[in-house]
């Protein structure tokens, strides 16, 4: 797989990461299949790993804490905070590393900074950002890092504001359209060097009918990488396909996949950028 530089973190990864949300019960992964899946993805050169703790109540670090097993050395490990404060943020982080079975992560992210109100309780003295820098400087883990799905203002203030080492943001194609991480974020972002991480590639499987397309969209993107759902073997294999034979899409093949998938671009599909995630109906306001 092509490998990409990692922003100004001096690593680099193929262009096909691992999104852990998916390797739970809740998506009918056993056990067993979650710890062959993501040893399968090691196996073919994956080293990027993404989990948070609110995925299944924590069910995906556990999985990943024990499919590692002593291979932990061999990938690069991310999880999240959604708490805002710095108390919560610590809590969240040493429960993170017992289900991760590990002493530290690569990168921890303020997870879901939808408003310019939550970036600014991560920013308060006692925010969750403090938690991060302490544990960056206690060796707990390596790189300070956001993410954003809904409002790419937010994200640009965060950049602007703190030297975020990486950012992991909403880029499928369908988010071209509206409140684009693309067009806003990207530029800066890279002339900041942050490492990029597209995520919502397949729109949660909305565009499923089309998710050979929907990956060579994101990877055409100047991205670092992707991060991928992938819940079973059949998923992982075909997404390392695609990956293994990836060219980056010509200018007319994305206008036509553009045509194809603009009566996908709404509230319901885009769920992150709804007014809230039950809302079929309506945008987020950008205020």
């Amino acid at each position: 797989m092509e490998k990409r530089k990692f922003g100004r973190t001096g690593q680099e990864f193929p262009i096909l990461s691992f999104g852990a949300q998916r390797i739970v019960d809740e998506h009918n992964c056993t056990e067993d299949e979650a710890i062959q899946i993501v040893n399968r993805a090691i196996d073919e050169g994956i080293t990027y790993f993404d989990t948070a703790p609110i995925y299944s109540k924590g069910q995906s670090e556990e999985r990943l804490g024990k499919a590692f097993g002593s291979r932990r050395d061999q990938v690069w490990l991310v999880t999240k905070t959604i708490d805002r404060t710095r108390d919560g943020s610590w809590r969240s982080l040493e429960a993170s590393l017992k289900r991760l079975q590990t002493d530290h992560v690569e990168e921890w992210r303020l997870h879901d900074v939808r408003t310019f109100e939550q970036l600014e309780q991560c920013f308060a003295k006692d925010g969750a950002l403090k938690a991060l820098i302490e544990a960056k400087e206690q060796g707990i883990i390596k790189h300070i890092s956001l993410s954003g799905h809904t409002n790419p203002s937010v994200q640009l203030e965060a950049i602007e504001r703190f030297p975020f080492d990486t950012a992991l943001v909403a880029l499928s194609a369908a988010d071209h359209f509206i409140y684009s991480f693309a067009h806003e974020f990207l530029p800066k972002a890279n002339e900041k060097g942050l490492g990029i991480i597209g995520m919502k590639v397949i729109g949660l499987g909305r565009l499923a009918q089309w998710y050979e397309k929907a990956l060579r969209y994101t990877w055409s993107l100047p991205i670092s990488t992707a991060i991928i759902g992938m819940e079973s073997m059949e998923q992982l294999e075909n997404n390392l396909r695609v990956a293994k034979n990836f060219k980056p899409m010509t200018e007319p093949e994305m206008v036509e996949f553009f045509r194809e998938i603009m009566h996908m671009v709404n509230p319901d599909v885009l769920r992150w950028k709804a007014k809230d995630w039950s809302n079929k109906e309506e945008w987020s306001e950008r205020l």
